[in-house]
Formats: structure tokens, sequence, C-alpha cells
């Protein structure tokens, strides 16, 4: 209780302390004699307080008195107020409930006059549409006993709808017997319609007896009305009678009915639509689309017909004979296209896309013209604007022929191996490029021909077909593609003058004036330039040449078109190319670096400027690259490649030779050290040597000639160091090239000239200052410090051409 009163009424006064202490309160007061002296004053404080506590106690208490006297009076009143208002409500509903069965009673009489009304409307409308529905009846058997199809057609209409009304009332029977009335005119009109028809388009074989009449005209306007079958049944007859005479004119026996003559069918079709329209236009109502009608089943006659001849004398056929049926018949098939919507096909057969052209950078990016008189659009300007619709009626009859397109496919597989072997013969004719021309480094005209004739058969095949046979070119395509590849790129590559493709023993030994070597002539290095120019254009165009396949197949071929395989050869003989090039000038250099490794390096005596050596190899590399860079001008990429593959050939080659150097003075080393120098300088300026516009080489074949050079100019200024303190050589061996490989180690001790003793004691050494490898590591010290190998790095040098021919 203390704790609430305290939160309540919170007090800093010590006599509201629930531990209060008289005595030490009292000494609070009185700290000391004199202050007795107060007593009196103090005394009286407290008194004063204590009455005016009593004054408020006895307030209070007076105060709670009052409090509940007045609560009762105040309860009181609220329950009479209560009782009051609960009188007055129970007024209020009263009235209300009275008022509500008053409006009941106004708004009876009205609610059944509504009622009344509304009933009696649609009494009287039910009787007049009764009334509308027995005399139209009646009329409707009367004007069709009369064959007046004029006004049947009218009134038929009207009944029809009429009695759509009574629905509902079908359980009365004299509504019921009115409804089988109608059905009985309708049916009996559908049998006398079609009898009119018979009568005066009779079966195949008679002669027609009559023309078009206004009775007629009438007789379809009652047939829309009438079961859709009539309609139909109307329709296949009179078909099937205009064209009895194209079944006996173009019968499987008639010489007509041969390819050769297949513009006779058309020509006979179109003077049949002309005729109708002439005569018949105007019986038939203008939503039947007859005209479209009749070719649409001259088309489907004319596909099984051609079909059968075909079957029969399949010996007979020839691609020029087939090419021209085609041509027609999708000139046909377009002039259709031009006449009519397509609204009858109930079907799709042969809807496909129209046949797409390309830019012009290479035979698939041209603009294809029309051949033969048919029309084709630019899809370049199809590309800017909405896309024209496809032809409903694209195969509609040419997709007979696709069964024996196989003897097209046959034709083009004997042409381009002709065109294979043409090329073959012409290359052994003409010989290489010339150095110096402007066929110097370019593609060989071959193969724009190849892919020109590759664009046509694609654009000729899609035509008349775009399923299996497109398949079957493209296998085609393929198999020519690998020959190009190999019988007019590979086959023409120069040959090297060892088996293995590197120079020979004795010309690798060659010690001639100026350090020559077997290698390759001008005319050769603008050959191989030449064929990696073209085997790039092969590569991308072939990309290109599987697109185009892919967008003219049917959509579920699409996954069945695949030229990876082709574009990989021709990667493979661009790879090829480069290496050749890479060897040739790698293998010019050799007798320099054998020379280098073979001069007396312990009895140089002074350091002057660099090595013949060096000059060798310095012109070897001025007279090949820049005709190398200049014949492959247009392939920026591989020249590139080219650089990098001859500088990870030949850093790694370069270093092996200076381990031969043994042993070697310091005099010796600082020559070696300068002559790195300035193979390192050539090196990095190579992309650009002996070209009039110097460009800076690219950060990555910069990266590689810095890293590689710089591990040698290491290698000889770990030699000029000296060896002793041998902890003090070892760490600066450790720390300068970062290798932990102990063969290596001993390579430098070697060129150093020391003692097998002494090399003893500094490979333990050598073993004991390497640093501890990381934990988990499985190898010895040396795999974290070991340099690659010339072999691993031209593994992953492959690696990484893989890499960029994928994304090419």
């Amino acid at each position: 209780i203390e704790l609430v009163v305290s939160s309540v009424f919170p007090s800093q006064d010590l006599l509201d302390r629930a531990d209060f202490n008289a005595v030490e309160y009292i000494n609070t007061l009185f700290p000391t004699e004199q202050s007795l002296a107060n007593i009196d004053d103090v005394v009286n404080k407290i008194r004063l307080k204590i009455r005016r506590l009593d004054d408020n106690i006895r307030t209070v208490v007076r105060g709670q008195t009052n409090v509940g006297q007045d609560g009762r009076q105040a309860l009181e009143e609220a329950q009479v107020a209560i009782g009051q208002l609960f009188g007055k409500i129970k007024d209020i509903k009263d009235k209300a409930e009275k008022s509500e069965q008053m409006v009941k009673e106004i708004t009876r009489d009205i609610k059944q006059l509504d009622h009344a009304k509304r009933h009696l409307t649609t009494s009287i409308t039910t009787l007049n549409h009764l009334h509308m529905l027995a005399g139209g009846v009646d009329s409707l058997e009367a004007m069709t006993r009369k064959r007046q199809y004029g006004e049947v057609a009218n009134l038929l209409q009207g009944v029809v709808n009429v009695l759509e009304h009574f629905h509902k009332y079908m359980g009365i029977p004299q509504i019921r017997q009115l409804s089988e009335r109608v059905k009985a005119a309708q049916s009996e009109l559908g049998t006398q319609i079609l009898a009119d028809f018979e009568e005066t388009f009779p079966a195949q074989g008679s002669k027609r007896t009559g023309g078009p009449s206004n009775v007629l005209r009438d007789a379809c306007l009652v047939a829309n009305i009438l079961d859709p079958r009539i309609k139909q049944e109307i329709i296949k007859k009179f078909i099937r009678q205009h064209l009895s005479e194209y079944m006996v004119l173009f019968q499987e026996n008639q010489d007509v009915a041969w390819l050769d003559k297949i513009d006779r069918r058309y020509a006979w079709i179109k003077r049949q639509l002309v005729d109708y329209e002439e005569k018949y236009g105007r019986m038939f109502p203008e939503e039947w689309c007859m005209t479209e009608r009749i070719a649409v089943e001259f088309c489907h006659i004319t596909r099984t017909e051609l079909a059968k001849v075909m079957r029969t004398r399949a010996k007979e056929i020839e691609v020029k004979l087939l090419l021209f049926a085609i041509q027609r018949t999708t000139n046909f098939e377009g002039l259709l296209a031009k006449r009519f919507s397509g609204c009858t096909l109930t079907d799709g057969p042969g809807l496909k896309k129209s046949v797409s052209s390309l830019d012009s950078t290479n035979p698939f990016l041209e603009d294809e013209a029309g051949e033969d008189g048919s029309e084709k659009e630019d899809d370049l300007d199809r590309a800017k604007k909405p896309k024209a619709p496809d032809n409903p009626f694209h195969g509609i009859v040419s997709k007979c022929f696709e069964p024996h397109l196989y003897v097209y496919i046959e034709s083009q597989d004997k042409n381009l191996g002709e065109m294979i072997d043409r090329f073959v013969s012409d290359f052994r004719a003409q010989g290489p490029p010339k150095a110096g021309t402007e066929d110097g480094g370019a593609v060989l005209p071959s193969c724009a021909d190849l892919f020109v004739y590759y664009k046509k058969c694609m654009v000729q095949c899609s035509q008349l077909s775009t399923g299996e046979p497109m398949i079957a070119l493209t296998t085609i395509f393929q198999k020519y593609l690998r020959e190009y590849a190999w019988k007019i790129l590979s086959g023409n590559l120069p040959k090297t003058s060892s088996n293995s493709g590197g120079l020979t023993i004795k010309s690798l030994l060659q010690e001639k004036e100026g350090f020559e070597a077997a290698k390759f002539t001008v005319e050769e290095l603008c050959l191989i330039c030449s064929i990696l120019s073209t085997a790039e254009y092969c590569l991308a165009t072939t990309q290109q040449l599987e697109e185009k396949l892919k967008e003219k197949v049917d959509k579920i071929l699409v996954e069945r078109i695949n030229l990876t395989g082709e574009m990989d050869t021709f990667s493979t003989v661009i790879s090829n190319s480069i290496q050749l090039l890479v060897q040739d000038l790698d293998a010019a250099c050799d007798p320099a670096l054998t020379a280098m490794s073979k001069m007396p390096w312990q009895s140089v005596e002074h350091v002057g400027d660099q090595s013949p050596y060096v000059t060798s190899v310095i012109m070897h590399i001025k007279q090949n690259v820049p005709i190398i860079r200049d014949n492959l001008a247009s392939t920026r990429k591989y020249f590139t490649q080219f650089c990098i593959k001859y500088t990870n050939s030949f850093i790694p080659k370069f270093i092996n030779h200076l381990f031969r150097c043994k042993p070697i003075s310091m005099v010796g080393a600082e020559q070696l050290l300068l002559d790195t120098h300035s193979l390192k300088t050539v090196l990095l300026d190579l992309p650009s040597i002996g070209s009039q516009v110097v460009r800076k080489a690219p950060a990555s074949y910069t990266k590689i000639v810095v890293k590689g050079m710089t591990r040698a100019e290491m290698i000889l200024k770990v030699v000029m160091a000296p060896h002793e303190p041998s902890v003090v050589f070892v760490d600066n061996y450790i720390k300068l090239l970062a290798d932990g490989n102990p063969e290596t180690f001993q390579k430098t001790l070697d060129m150093k000239g020391l003692k097998r003793s002494e090399q003893s004691s500094m490979l333990e050494l050598f073993r004991q200052r390497l640093p501890t490898p990381p934990s988990g590591a499985d190898g010895g010290p040396s795999l974290s410090f070991s340099t690659p190998t010339p072999e691993q790095e031209n593994s992953r040098i492959r690696k990484l051409e893989k890499l960029i021919k994928k994304r090419l």
C-alpha cells in the first residue's frame, strides 16, 4: 500500500518515508546544542502542519459522505429519464407500423394493375406472334408449292425468328403442330431446291440443259436460311459438275496430263473462272465465294492427279522438267493469292513463310530478286515495314512435288561435286596468289562462287518445300563445305620441310652466313594468308547460312539444322594456317638461337652492340611480319593471334637456349642481358614493325612479352650475381625468379660454371630456403613457383583459341 501511495503521491518529505526514524529526524532538525534555541519555532511549525492536515482530512471525509447521497439521487433521475425515452420509442414504432400498413393497403391495388398490364401486354404480343406464325406457315407452304423462292426467302426468315419466341410453349399441342409444319416446309424446300439444281445442272456426263436463272438465285437465298448441309450439297454438286470436263480432258492416260504440259491445266481453269464469272457470277450469293471454291477444288484435284501421274512415271522425271512444273505451279499459286483471300480454306495445307532475303555483305545478305516472273518482297524493307501476310495458297498444289524432290537434291549433289572439282583444277592451273598484287591475302574467288550457288539452291529449295528436302539439302551443303575446306584450303597449304610440320635436323644445324634456313617464299606466305582469310570468310558465312536455313525450314525441323562441325573445320584451317606462319618464322630464327648457344660466353671480354644472332632474328622478323600483316589486313584479329602464338613459341625456346649457354662470365652475362633487352624491344613492336602507321600493341600481347622476356632477364641477373654467400644467392634467386623447381635452379648454376660439389650444397640450401607450400597442396614447393612449360603454355593458348572460336 505504501508503494502504491508513494507512486501516486510522490514526496521528498522525511515524514512521508516508510522507514521514518524520529530520533534521526530530531537530530536532523537540531544537529548542535546551539540549534536548540529555535525549538519553539520548530514546534510551532509542526503544530501548524498538524492542524492543516487535520482540516484536510475532515474536509475529505465530509466530502465522501455527500458523494454517496448525490450518486443515489443521480441514479434515480437517470432511471426516470430512461423510462420516459423507452415510452417515446414505443410510440414511434407503433406509428411506423400503422403507416406501413396504410402504405400496403394504398399500393396493393396499384401493384395489381401493374401485373395485369404486364400480362396483358405479353398476351397481346404472343397472340400477334401466334397469328403471324399461323399465317406465315400457311403462306410458306403455298409459296413452296409455287416455287416462289424470292418471297419464301424473306418469309422463311421471319417465320423462323417468330418461332424462336415459342420455344417455351412447345408443350401446347397447337404450337408444337405449327413448329412441325415449319420443319416440314424447310425439308421440302431443301429437297425441292436440290432437285431444281440437279435438273438445271445434271450430273457428270450429261449435257447442261439450262443456265443461270432468277429462280435459282432466289433458291440460293433460301438455302442460306435452311440447314447448312443443303448449301454444302449445292456447292459440292455445282463444283463437281463444273469441273467434270477437267477430269475428262486431263485423265492420267492423256498426253496433256504430263508435267511438260502443266501450263494447260492452269490455262484451262483460268478460262473456266472467267466463264463462270460471266454466266453464274450473280446466281450465287457473294458470301459463298464460289469462284474461290472452284479454284480451291481444282487445286485439290490437280494435286491428287499430278501425284498419281508422277508415281506412275517417276522414272521419266528430270530436274529441268520438275523445276519447270514447280515454277509454273508456284506462279499459279501466287496468282490465286492475288485474286482470292483464302477464306474458304478449311485447313492450311502448305501454309509456308514467304521466302526471306538477307543483307548484302555476302551471298546470304543480298536482296533476292524475282526469278522467272515470280514476285518476292524485299526483306530489308519488310524489316522496317509491317510484315506482309503469308500466301494461304502456297503449297496447295506444289505439295505433290515434295516426294520427288530427291531428283533435285541428287542433281545439286552432282553439280556441287563438279564445282569442287573445277575449283581444284582452276587453282592448280592459276597457281597461288602473286605477292604484291591485290590477290595477295585476299579471299579466294571460288569461295564466293560456292556460297552464291548455296544461296541459289537454298532459295530454290525453300520455294519447293520447307520440310525434309531442306534437311537433305543441308546435308549436301555440309558435305561440300567439308570438301572445300580440305581440298581447296587445307589441300593447298604449303608443306613444311618435315612431316611433323617442323624443320629437319639438317636445316636446324645449318650455320651459313646470315643464319639462313629453309623457309616459305613470299608467294607461299601470301597463299597461307589468303587461305586463312578465306577460311575466316567461310566460317562467318557458314554461320549465317545456318541461321538462314533455320529461318526457311519448318519449325519442327529447326533442331536438325546444325553446321557446327563445318564451322569447326574452318576454324581448324585457320589454326593450321596460323601455326604454319608461326613455324616458318620460328624455324627461320632457330639457326640464330643455335649459334647463340654455341658462342664462347665465358671468353667475352667486353660488352658491345647487339650480337649477330640478334641481328639475324630481327632481320627475319622484319622480312616476314610485314608481309603477313599486310596480307591479313582484313583479318586483324588473326594477325594478333599469330603474334601471340609466335611469342609464346619463341620466348620459351629462347630461354631454353639461354640455359645452354654455359659457362657464362660476368661480361658474357651482361652482353646476353643487352641482347635480351634488344629482342624484348623488337617483340614489343612486333605487331607494327615495318609499318608506316604505328599502332599500340594489344595489352594481352604486351603482357605475354613482358612476362616472358622479364623472366629471361631475371635469369641473367641471377647468373651475374655472386654465389657467395650462398644464402644470399639462393634468397636472391627465389625472389627474382619465384621458381621452386630444382632443375631450373641447377641449370642456372650450370650457367655460372659451378662445380658439382658446389652445386650439391647449393641445391640442398635451395630446398631448405623454399617457403612452405599452402596447407592442402598435393605437390612440392615447385608448385608454388614453377613457371608454365612451353607445352603447358601452348595448351592454354589452344583452350583460349577454342573459346574465342565458339564466341565468334
